[in-house]
């Protein structure tokens, strides 16, 4: 088991005004692994991510990384976040971006073939010395993306990457994910809020309750491998799993709806 994420809990604040963003979590990621969580808006998911990556300390529970416990952010894992844009540096090419993370390599020579291999995986090699600026949002995500593999983590942790691209744009990005995940052998933690994207590309969901969240179901995944955005999604195995995702959240949904009315 790579990942275990024991009760964990996340509260800020204290007292009358404290506010209660993640209950009870418990849920495992094992190696190779692509695992998404979904769940209602505003359940808590991207602070559940950010304690896993030790960005942020939980009230409650822990996080253990193959057996050692989470408490700042590990060598093994990389983030890739929903806001590309604030996490590249206008001001400098494609190359050093994604170079960032491996100041602490020695070699240089490694360093360009980490930078290079990752660019390619991505499709970006011939974009290498342009500028941020002078790419589309979906390249910009692939720049974040390539640069998480040329730090060669154990787990990517990717909180909700796609939800500011067109949806064509999103079904490339999709297929690119699970073509990096193969070639670097690399288990994915993923946060979406769309529940298309949960079943397409991932082994299991984790569902989520509202706020304060804690797990309300663990659904395994089964469709055949390779995934096609349009054979995939016309199986009725699909169809089936991507309605009972929806029943689930809408469920959860529903009492704040109708305490609204």
């Amino acid at each position: 088991m790579l990942l275990e994420i024991k009760g964990l809990g996340k509260t800020y604040g204290t007292g009358a005004t404290a506010t209660h963003a993640v209950g009870n979590v418990t849920f495992t990621v094992d190696e190779g692994e692509f695992v998404c969580v979904v769940g209602p808006s505003g359940c808590g998911k991207t602070t559940l991510l950010k304690c896993v990556a030790g960005l942020l300390r939980p009230s409650g529970g822990e996080v253990v990384l193959r057996g050692r416990l989470v408490t700042e952010p590990p060598d093994e894992m990389a983030l890739v976040f929903q806001e590309y844009g604030r996490s590249l540096f206008p001001w400098t090419n494609v190359r050093n971006n994604v170079l960032l993370p491996l100041r602490h390599k020695r070699l240089p020579a490694a360093k360009r073939e980490l930078v290079e291999d990752a660019l390619a995986a991505v499709g970006l090699t011939p974009f290498i010395d342009h500028y941020p600026w002078q790419l589309s949002g979906g390249m910009q995500q692939r720049v974040a993306i390539a640069r998480a593999l040329a730090y060669q983590p154990s787990i990517l942790l990717m909180d909700e990457p796609f939800a500011s691209v067109d949806a064509q744009t999103r079904a490339d990005l999709e297929d690119l994910v699970l073509r990096v995940r193969e070639q670097y052998g690399i288990t994915i933690l993923f946060v979406t809020h769309d529940i298309d994207e949960s079943v397409y590309r991932s082994d299991r969901i984790v569902v989520l309750t509202h706020a304060p969240t804690v797990v309300k179901d663990v659904l395994a995944v089964v469709l055949p491998s390779p995934r096609d955005q349009i054979a995939t999604k016309e199986l009725p195995e699909f169809t089936h799993l991507r309605a009972h995702v929806y029943r689930l959240i809408r469920r959860e949904q529903q009492p704040a709806e109708q305490v609204l009315a």
